[in-house]
C-alpha cells in the first residue's frame, strides 16, 4: 500500500481508542458484577451515560472561576493527545515523529494537573481533599511510568513508541526476557494508581472518606462531567493498550495490507479482553488499600520497573 493509505490508518488509531474506550469501561464493569455474583449494567451503559450527560445542563459552584470550565477540556483534549502518540494497530502511530515516551508522560500527567486544579477551584473540602491525595499517589506513580517506558526503551533502542512496538514485535520470542516480565508487571501496577482502580481508588464509590478521583469532579456536571468521564475511560484504555503493544508487540501489522490489518485487529482485541479480564480478576479479588499504603504499593512498582530496567541494560550490554 502507498504511503497516503499508510497515513490515513494510522490516523485511525486514535479514533479507534475513543470509539473503545466507553466499552472498556463497561465491560470491565460487566465482568466485575459477573464475578460478585451480580447481574450488572449492560456493556453499553458508559455510552448511554456520555448522552445523558452531554444533554444534561451544566452547573457551576458559585465560586468558580474559568479554570473549571476549561479543566475538563484540557483534561480530555491532553488524553486524547497521548493516543497520538502510541500505536494501536500498526507499529507507526501518527505523531510519533512529534514526540517520545517522555512526551507521553508529560501529556498523561496534564489532565491530572487540570482536575487537580478544578477541584480546587470549586471551593468544596472534598475536592481539595481528593487533589491532594491525587498529586501525592501521582508523585510515586509516574517515576515508576518513566523507569517502566525505559525497560523497554533500552532493549528496542529507542524511546520512541512506534519504533520501540516495530522493534520488539520484529524480535519475535527471543524479546522475551526476566526485562520485561518485570515492567509489564509494574507498568500494570502504575496502570490501577494512574486510572483510578482498585486497589489504591474505587471508581464506583462516593464515601468521602475514600475518594480521590471521584472527589475532583464531584462538582462537575452536564458536558464537563461527560468529557471528564470519557477521558478516565480513554486513559484506562491507553494504558491497556501499552501494555498490548510494548510488552505484548506481536501480532501488530508493520504495513496497510488487508490481510495484516485484519490479524493486528483481532490480536489487539484479543489483548485487550485478556487484560481487561485480567483487571476485573484483580479489582474483584482485592480489599482498597489504606491511603498511606499507596506509596509501599507504588514503590513495589518503581523497584520492579528499576529491576527490569538494570535487567535489560545487563542484557544490551552482554555482560
Amino acid at each position: 500500500m502507498n504511503g497516503c493509505a499508510m497515513t490515513a490508518a494510522c490516523w485511525f488509531q486514535p479514533l479507534l481508542l475513543l470509539l473503545l474506550a466507553p466499552l472498556i469501561q463497561g465491560c470491565a464493569r460487566k465482568l466485575k458484577a459477573c464475578l460478585q455474583n451480580r447481574t450488572g449494567a449492560s456493556v453499553l451503559q458508559p455510552y448511554w451515560d456520555l448522552l445523558k450527560n452531554l444533554r444534561k445542563e451544566e452547573v457551576l459552584s458559585e465560586t468558580a472561576s474559568p479554570v473549571m470550565r476549561a479543566a475538563p477540556y484540557a483534561a480530555f483534549s491532553a488524553t486524547f493527545l497521548a493516543c497520538f502518540l502510541v500505536p494501536v494497530l500498526f507499529t507507526a502511530s501518527p505523531l510519533g515523529f512529534a514526540g517520545d515516551m517522555i512526551a507521553l508522560v508529560y501529556l498523561l500527567a496534564l489532565p491530572r494537573f487540570f482536575m487537580a486544579l478544578a477541584g480546587l477551584d470549586a471551593g468544596s473540602a472534598f475536592g481539595g481533599m481528593g487533589s491532594s491525595r491525587e498529586m501525592m499517589i501521582s508523585s510515586a506513580a509516574e517515576p515508576a511510568l518513566v523507569m517502566v517506558l525505559f525497560s523497554a526503551a533500552v532493549r528496542a533502542g529507542s524511546t520512541g513508541a512506534s519504533e520501540t512496538a516495530a522493534a520488539l514485535a520484529a524480535g519475535g520470542p527471543s524479546v522475551l526476557g526476566p526485562g520485561l516480565a518485570l515492567g509489564f508487571i509494574a507498568l500494570f501496577l502504575v496502570a490501577l494508581a494512574e486510572c483510578g482502580r482498585l486497589p489504591v481508588d474505587n471508581p464506583a464509590t462516593h464515601l468521602e472518606l475514600t475518594m480521590v478521583h471521584e472527589a475532583m469532579i464531584l462538582e462537575h456536571s452536564g458536558r464537563s462531567l461527560a468529557l471528564l468521564e470519557l477521558a478516565s475511560s480513554l486513559k484506562l484504555t491507553l494504558f491497556l493498550t501499552l501494555l498490548a503493544n510494548l510488552f505484548i508487540p506481536w501480532g501488530m501489522a508493520g504495513g496497510t495490507e488487508p490481510g495484516a490489518a485484519a490479524l493486528s485487529a483481532v490480536a489487539f482485541l484479543l489483548k485487550l479482553g485478556a487484560l481487561v479480564v485480567t483487571l476485573s480478576v484483580v479489582e474483584t479479588s482485592t480489599a482498597k488499600l489504606r491511603l498511606f499504603r499507596v506509596p509501599d504499593f507504588l514503590g513495589i512498582a518503581f523497584v520492579l520497573a528499576l529491576l527490569g530496567l538494570l535487567s535489560e541494560g545487563i542484557l544490551r550490554l552482554g555482560l
